[in-house]
């Protein structure tokens, strides 16, 4: 028996070694994505993210525990920082989670960011099918925590939960063009703060002065994870937005919306790897890298002398 047909009949092992492969991009990831489209579909994926210090990693705990409660297996993605020494995640084992690894029902992955600038590798959306196929009921995503930019989230969960704490009052007309924007709920955790009362209001206000669909009022919750005050009420509100996405038929669109991000994102990836390996084998190429590294010409016209003379492109880009 395969990695895959072990993954398909349950086997942990064969999971984390196919989560392996998808993280190192190996050649055998097609043919593992081919087998596994049957599979997908089940798992429902929800995105907690937020500014670092908002208290993902705890709340991620607490939805976790209560899912749990409720006979739910779960599989949860933890986004760390990449160490600038190994390449891999930070925070590695997630020891806030530890509780929860002993539990048959839960599957941890950490991952490195890798560069990703929208807070979420590439190959989170493979770890999620993985997780999905195993048979997992929810996938929770915890982002890393890089601010305003960090909008991928929502390319991959069908559920975004958008965390905010008494202290980011003031930054609220700030973060509204980014990360204020991609929610499906707002929480204000750690609500025990001083400020958490005005916090609440002014996102009711904004939330309602510009809604976002027509078919969902965003609501803005009150948390305390660490007491675990709330989060009954917000494992409820993720599960109505579950049923309201597919009662208005928005579920099908989101995951349309979903694949069509993946598609591109991953020729993105494979287009700019096909693109710096031909140009590295120019010694055009290489002159005007090294003009720009020493500072003689600037990255837009070296650009512009790749793509903008016919000859030249002919020239660098035609193996």
């Amino acid at each position: 028996m395969d990695l895959v047909e072990r993954m398909l009949a349950g086997d942990q092992r064969a999971l984390a070694q196919l989560m392996s492969h998808v993280e190192r991009h190996s050649a055998e990831v097609p043919e593992i994505m081919r087998r596994l489209a049957p599979a997908l579909g089940r798992g429902y994926c929800v995105g907690i993210t937020g500014p670092p210090g908002v208290g993902k990693s705890t709340i991620t705990d607490k939805l976790t525990a209560y899912a749990r409660q409720q006979g739910k297996t779960v599989g949860i993605i933890a986004v760390d920082p990449t160490s600038p020494f190994s390449g891999g995640a930070i925070l590695g084992d997630r020891i806030r989670m530890q509780q929860h690894y002993l539990d048959a029902g839960v599957f941890i992955r950490s991952m490195a960011t890798r560069g990703s600038h929208g807070g979420l590798p590439q190959a989170a959306q493979g770890i999620r099918k993985l997780l999905d196929a195993f048979g997992k009921d929810l996938i929770f995503i915890e982002t890393v925590g890089v601010g305003q930019t960090e909008l991928d989230i929502v390319e991959a969960a069908d559920t975004t939960v958008v965390l905010l704490v008494p202290e980011s009052g003031d930054a609220i007309q700030t973060m509204k063009a980014g990360i204020m924007e991609i929610a499906d709920l707002f929480v204000i955790n750690k609500a025990d703060r001083d400020g958490a009362d005005r916090l609440l209001r002014e996102l009711r206000m904004l939330v309602h002065m510009h809604p976002r669909y027509d078919w969902w009022d965003i609501p803005v919750l009150a948390t305390q994870a660490h007491k675990n005050v709330g989060i009954v009420e917000l494992y409820d509100t993720i599960a109505q937005h579950r049923q309201t996405l597919g009662e208005t038929g928005q579920l099908l669109i989101r995951r349309r919306q979903h694949r069509r991000q993946e598609l591109l994102g991953l020729l993105r990836e494979h287009l700019m790897g096909m693109l710096v390996a031909q140009l590295e084998q120019h010694d055009e190429w290489r002159t005007l890298n090294e003009q720009v590294q020493e500072g003689r010409i600037d990255p837009y016209t070296a650009v512009e002398q790749i793509l903008g003379s016919k000859d030249t492109l002919l020239k660098i880009s035609t193996p």
